[in-house]
């Protein structure tokens, strides 16, 4: 990281050469002041020059956004903007996690507003709860998935309090703007057709690298298992472990597939050797088509945009695909002079099958990455799987006693095509507008949109399955079907008047003044069978074998807010802006749902009285601001309804004190300074910003004395604080009329601290992962990991005991989830047709828990756990026969660690199980990855002049090409169970898919 940290300072300092180059540019460089700064799309959808903005943003065109295929389009900024972290979680049709300047909120909303065409959206995820903390189920990926990226003409982020105040208590967490093609007078057909085929693989170093010197088993050279009638020996098939026996050619075991009737080696010994197709042979390779076409057009009244795309995918495990249908559109109609209408809609239907279970459980990822016996042959389960379509799997209960049925483990295809998942969601987000010239300063808009959503997810699980925790009871069951079925839906509507004042020749103002009404209703129903399927592979709640009531819930709230805006400016150089909302929230109790916010915002343009041959412009801006955070719609600690059970009335008693009277929204101050500069016409150009937010009256839930009859109570307390830096730098290193050399450049660092919590408490437990908490600790960054640590000397040295193996201290902090910065460079090179452009995007620091690693080494998959030792012998021969190992250290008087520890069985060496504390599986985060690349042609318009097409491009594109560095072993720092708070835990997740691309795009 040092070489890559200096590498990009370089790139900064070596700027300065383009001076140079810039005196050799044209006079036709040179623009005035406003067409260098531009106009961007601000809050509520109003367009502003960039210039009279007191607050940092950062807009990116359609080609940034849509410059590699994809289903979730927000995974295209990532390394793009500074300040925002995007993490992928590498899930199939899977969930990104979104905050802008770090967390905010210790247990509510911290993913940054999605606003389409100045209408904030629904963009939260579909998850389980479960799924959400880190747990077991599926990732069912969030609301940015049904934006589609090629109707999109481009984004502005606002990243501070001062840019999203006038969204209020909607905002706290910054906003991205999009911006959608809008129809444009055009005399031709203005037809655009686009068309992509991808194919992708794993990146094998996001993968276990598996031992090849030993088979099955936990107990070493003693796991073969002897019995009588059995004339060899027996694989311990029963094992979910690689701590067996030295492979040895020469040695016949009966193994899985010895006791499947008519398998090919049914009652045969098969040689004890490793697989020939361990589990990287299990993924296959992924597919995609991307076809989307686009008419736009229009005269003097009315001008259209229609874009209609299909996205059909395969994933890389088996019996996965998702297929999304997308149509976009927007109509306007100019009536006269003065008033104009406008329609827009989005209709996005997806259907998706098999996506990848998450977290630990009945995941097959944690099987191959925990829990797995090196000697079976994955693709031989395969075939036995589709000869008998029954669950024949490596792991049976008793083989020799006849049963065959699964201890721990399915057969993995058997869970891909049996006990796979489903979802369908069909989503609407349709509006009108009306805009109305008063007078031709006076502009009064109308809007109202709707915001629906509709999406049903189901879980199956085959009559002869392994018993798992399955339903609504949570009990162990061998079958069953599980549903959630969801709609929800928003209307906003929005009243806004403008008005622009010239009060002199160089004093003007600028006002807005509106009001929103937002209803949102949102209905759901969870359901499932208990005790099992009565009738194979008939997934319906009614083919149960006992009855348990559904959960339902049936949610609605409003929210009304006002609020104005007035803007000044002093001869287009001195602006000064302030804005205040008033929000009314139904989540609020009566005595506190009535909450104000207001910012206050200031920028000089000092480039316009300081004139300078080098200088085309330079802005400073200062502002401050107040936003807040409502709760959910909801009133919480209320009963759970349950249906019934006999007629009677069954409810969950929540167990959460909730004085509801006494709740408050929390509330956010935040200051931000900046400086924008564009210099050497137009070469080099820099946007740097200073902030820092605290955010007060933080909503979670704290622990409660039994005594009381809850577990916990639902407060307002404690404070957190982020304050950083942030520079985007433009850089033309060479520009001639051939050829040109674009460098954009982001860099982020943002310091998290939690200040305070509830009166004298300094830590709260966020989640548990089995064997370590993710907290919020007082005087540390959010996320923080506790649990047991090394113990260290005055050194820094680990310390052993007189056995040789380590001390180990408790409820240590370990880590935290925070990066310490995080920056991209994307480079464009361009010459005559041609176009190359690629994106190296970065993250330095953080902390990762890595429950892989630790169950991973415990059962012996992993390439250290065997190997040879300092002797040169074997370390999982004896100790007697020169094995173990000497774990790195000093012995508690301070002399080097010369202790052999035995290494022969699980748990002797290798794992938290063999004593280990659980920060030996905390991993630095960091990564340098090339994210994209791109090589395009367009061919030259003289080619073109005689036929009907007006402009056609190829590109070759890649995704996710290469992790340039990285710290964790065997994973994607990036991999994680589900956008939301909880982040930094892996368990069974999934490799990075790299990808490959060919996309054709014709202009007619």
């Amino acid at each position: 990281m040092k070489k890559l940290t200096s590498g990009v300072l370089l790139v900064v300092l070596s700027s300065s050469f383009v001076v140079a180059q810039a005196q050799q540019t044209k006079p036709s460089d040179t623009l005035k002041t406003q067409e260098i700064e531009g106009v961007v799309v601000t809050a509520l959808g109003i367009k502003r020059e960039k210039k009279a903005l007191g607050y940092s943003s950062q807009t990116l065109d359609a080609e940034k956004v849509n410059s590699v295929p994809t289903n979730n389009f927000i995974n295209n900024l990532s390394g793009k903007v500074a300040g925002m972290e995007i993490k992928n979680n590498g899930n199939f049709g899977g969930s990104s996690n979104i905050v802008l300047r770090g967390t905010k909120s210790i247990t509510g909303d911290n993913q940054a507003l999605i606003v389409l065409d100045g209408v904030p959206i629904i963009s939260g995820n579909l998850n389980s709860s479960d799924a959400s903390r880190g747990r077991d189920g599926f990732d069912f990926g969030n609301a940015t998935a049904d934006i589609d990226p090629n109707n999109i003409e481009s984004i502005n982020v606002l990243k501070g309090a001062a840019a999203t105040a006038l969204y209020g208590s909607m905002a706290a967490n910054g906003a991205v703007i999009i911006t959608t093609k809008k129809g444009k007078k055009s005399k031709t057909l203005g037809l655009s057709i686009n068309s992509t085929v991808s194919v992708g693989s794993i990146d094998k170093t996001t993968f276990p690298k598996y031992q090849k010197s030993y088979g099955g088993g936990y107990g070493g050279e003693d796991s073969f298992i002897t019995a009588s009638g059995y004339d060899f020996p027996i694989a311990p098939i029963g094992d979910d472990a690689s701590y067996g026996a030295a492979y040895n050619p020469n040695l016949l075991v009966y193994q899985w597939n010895s006791f499947v009737p008519g398998n090919p080696n049914f009652g045969k010994p098969t040689p004890w050797v490793a697989a020939q197709n361990d589990p990287t042979k299990f993924f296959e390779n992924s597919l995609a088509f991307v076809n989307s076409f686009n008419l736009n057009g229009g005269d003097d009244v009315n001008t259209y945009n229609l874009t209609v795309t299909n996205n059909y995918e395969t994933g890389v495990l088996p019996n996965s695909r998702l297929n999304k249908n997308m149509f976009s559109g927007s109509f306007s109609r100019k009536f006269s002079d003065k008033l104009t209408a406008r329609t827009f809609l989005t209709f996005n239907d997806q259907t998706t099958v098999g996506r990848n279970s998450v977290g630990y459980g009945d995941n097959i990822l944690t099987g191959f990455r925990q829990w797995w016996p090196l000697n079976v042959d994955v693709l031989e389960l395969r075939n036995e799987f589709f000869r008998t379509g029954q669950n024949y799997t490596w792991n049976m209960v008793d083989p020799t006693g006849g049963n065959l049925s699964p201890y721990y483990w399915n057969n993995p295809y058997w869970d891909r095509y049996k006990n796979y998942s489903s979802d369908d969601k069909t989503r609407l987000i349709a509006g009108a507008e009306l805009s109305y010239d008063v007078t031709k300063k006076f502009n009064i808009l109308g809007r109202a949109t709707i915001d629906y959503t509709s999406s049903k997810q189901e879980i199956r699980k085959a009559i002869g399955s392994h018993a798992e925790e399955f339903g609504l009871a949570q009990a162990d069951e061998t079958s069953g079907y599980w549903v959630f079925d969801d709609t929800i839906m928003r209307q906003t509507y929005d009243l806004i008047g403008r008005y622009s004042l010239n009060l002199s020749d160089k004093f003007n103002a600028q006002f807005v003044a509106g009001g929103q009404f937002m209803d949102q209703h949102a209905r759901g129903t969870e359901n499932s069978t208990t005790g099992g399927l009565i009738i194979p592979d008939l997934y319906t709640v009614s083919n149960s074998r006992a009855s348990f009531p559904l959960v339902e819930n049936n949610i609605r709230g409003q929210k009304a807010g006002v609020y104005a805006q007035a803007s000044f400016d002093y001869d287009r150089f001195l602006f000064l802006e302030g804005t205040v909302r008033n929000d009314t929230s139904s989540a609020l109790p009566k005595s506190n749902r009535n909450y104000t916010y207001y910012s206050l915002g200031s920028s000089f343009v000092f480039s316009e009285l300081f004139k300078s041959n080098w200088l085309n412009f330079g802005k400073v801006r200062l502002s401050y601001a107040e936003v807040g955070n409502d709760m959910a719609f909801g009133r919480p600690g209320f009963y759970g309804n349950r249906g019934t059970v006999n007629g009677i009335p069954m409810a969950d008693i929540s167990t959460t004190y909730v004085d509801f009277e006494s709740l408050k929204p929390e509330r956010q101050k935040s200051w931000e300074v900046g400086l924008e500069t564009s210099m050497f016409k137009r070469r080099v150009s820099l946007d740097v910003s200073l902030y820092k937010t605290n955010t007060q009256d933080l909503l979670f839930s704290v622990p409660q004395s039994p005594s009381t009859k809850y577990s916990f109570s639902l407060i307002n307390a404690g404070e957190t604080e982020n304050k950083g830096v942030e520079v985007a730098l433009t850089v033309v290193p060479i520009k001639s009329d051939n050829f040109q050399w674009d460098i954009n450049l982001n860099w982020s660092k943002n310091k998290n601290i939690v200040k305070a919590l509830s009166q004298g408490r300094q830590n709260l437990q966020l989640a548990s992962f089995q064997e370590t908490t993710l907290n919020a600790t007082v005087g540390e960054a959010y996320g923080t990991f506790r649990g047991t640590g090394f113990v260290y000397d005055a050194n820094g040295n680990k310390v052993v005991d007189e056995d040789g193996y380590y001390l180990v201290a408790s409820d240590r902090v370990l880590g935290n989830i925070q990066p310490e910065w995080m920056g991209g460079v994307y480079n464009t090179f361009r010459y005559k047709n041609f176009s190359l452009g690629f994106l190296i995007d970065v993250k330095k620091g953080g902390s990762v828990y890595s429950l892989d690693q630790s169950y991973g080494g415990y059962t012996g998959l992993y390439g250290y756990t065997a190997g040879l030792n300092d002797l040169g012998n074997p370390i999982r021969n004896s100790l007697a026969d020169g094995g173990g190992v000497i774990l790195s250290g000093v012995k508690q008087d301070g002399t080097p660690n010369d202790i052999r520890i035995d290494a022969s069985t699980a748990g002797g060496a290798f794992g938290t199980d063999a004593g280990l504390p659980q920060e030996a599986f905390i991993y630095d985060a960091s990564y340098v990855k090339l994210r994209e690349a791109k090589i395009s042609y367009s061919l030259p318009t003289d080619l073109l002049r005689n036929t009907f097409i007006k402009g056609m491009t190829f590109s070759l594109m890649g995704q996710n090409l290469w992790i340039i560095h990285k710290n964790l072993p065997d994973a994607d720092p990036e991999a994680g169970t589900s956008s939301g708070n909880i982040q930094g835990y892996q368990s069974g997740v999934m490799p990075t898919t790299r990808i490959y691309s060919f996309n054709v795009k014709l202009d007619f």
